[in-house]
């Protein structure tokens, strides 16, 4: 079926943009934007995925306010019921649009009976940059075969809750946002149960994966890395990235070491040291002090609530709700998937930044020694 993408002369398969050139239902393609006021008062996180083997794209806002309750909106449509324009995307009352490639985004949530609005721009202040590929495979299946890119910049805009407007100050937020797309495993990545026919799936001993994005004045850092339960390194990326305003130079991190410690509650940093080794054999230490936490298994990339993103629901599926985010038995069906928002010092520099983690099993280093 032919759809307005067709048009753009990057064609790289002899059919047409309407779907992707393997069956896997898991294949999405995903955009989140996220961030935060760095005093810690308002944490944002909103995107949209498609899952074009199932006909499912669907959306999402979350909003927390310091003291206060975490707001919620998640839509949900199919593919086809969709505008077909070239580079804007609506879900009902949600929007994400490019307004200029690899420079700047927007997303909007009109009013809706949930009491949860937002129009929020971001625009590049550093380079995008692309994920080293993840390629995972157990038993001869492919358990991810994805990429991504990730890139920060400048916010501008405006949320509202129950009536009550914020006011986007730039100066005072950290904000940044992901593209990614291709084959993914886990509730996050739309998996569908696999039936009782199927073997069941090898469960190790344990994973530590974390992602470090810190903002300087002056630089971007990026890393993240797998290791299973013994630390043995699975997979690794790493970036320095200079402003676009200073040229927007990169170069790479040849090596992170980690110190960290964690909450007696849950396993969610708490603190901790990153050892940043870079190309010319310069080593930085980042010191982390956490100032929120978020958790995106409450927008959909777990179940919660009968609901996870690329569950078909529907032409014109919308809920929301609020909940205690800092309730840990709220929270704890959540948490496979954390995201702490930080204070960071470097090399005499203060920053903020992101650490992304997923942190089960056995890690004998930091005291667990099972699930």
């Amino acid at each position: 079926m032919l759809t307005a993408h067709d048009e753009l002369l990057c064609h790289q398969l002899p059919t047409t943009f309407d779907h992707p050139e393997q069956s896997d239902l898991r294949w999405v393609e995903r955009v989140v934007m996220y961030g935060f006021d760095t005093s810690g008062d308002v944490t944002v996180m909103t995107g949209m995925a498609r899952y074009p083997n199932r006909n499912v794209t669907d959306a999402y806002a979350m909003v927390s306010r310091r003291g206060e309750e975490t707001r919620v909106v998640r839509v949900s449509s199919q593919i086809d019921a969709a505008p077909a324009g070239l580079g804007e995307y609506s879900i009902g009352p949600y929007t994400y649009s490019i307004e200029e490639p690899l420079r700047r985004t927007r997303a909007t949530l009109r009013g809706n009976e949930h009491g949860l609005e937002l129009d929020l721009v971001l625009t590049a202040e550093f380079p995008a940059y692309e994920q080293t590929p993840a390629f995972h495979r157990t038993r001869g299946r492919v358990q991810e075969n994805a990429r991504r890119f990730y890139q920060n910049g400048n916010l501008s805009g405006h949320i509202v809750i129950d009536g009550d407007r914020i006011d986007i100050d730039p100066h005072r937020w950290w904000f940044g946002r992901d593209h990614s797309w291709g084959v993914r495993n886990g509730p996050g990545g739309g998996s569908l149960p696999d039936g009782t026919e199927m073997q069941p799936g090898e469960i190790p001993d344990g994973v530590l994966y974390y992602m470090g994005i810190f903002e300087f004045d002056d630089e971007l850092v990026h890393f993240a890395q797998r290791e299973d339960s013994e630390g043995r390194r699975t997979q690794f990326e790493g970036e320095i990235l200079h402003r676009l305003a200073d040229g927007g130079s990169s170069s790479p991190i040849i090596d992170v070491d980690h110190d960290l410690k964690f909450r007696d509650d849950l396993r969610v940093i708490s603190g901790g040291t990153f050892d940043v080794h870079r190309d010319d054999r310069t080593t930085s230490s980042i010191d982390v002090t956490p100032i929120c936490d978020f958790w995106p298994g409450l927008a959909g990339y777990q179940e919660f609530r009968g609901y996870a993103s690329g569950y078909w629901r529907g032409t014109d599926f919308i809920d929301g709700f609020t909940i205690d985010a800092t309730d840990v038995e709220a929270i704890r069906p959540v948490s496979f998937v954390s995201e702490t928002l930080c204070e960071v010092q470097m090399d005499g520099k203060v920053g903020h930044g992101l650490v992304e983690m997923v942190f089960v099993g056995a890690y004998p280093r930091y005291g667990y020694t099972g699930w």
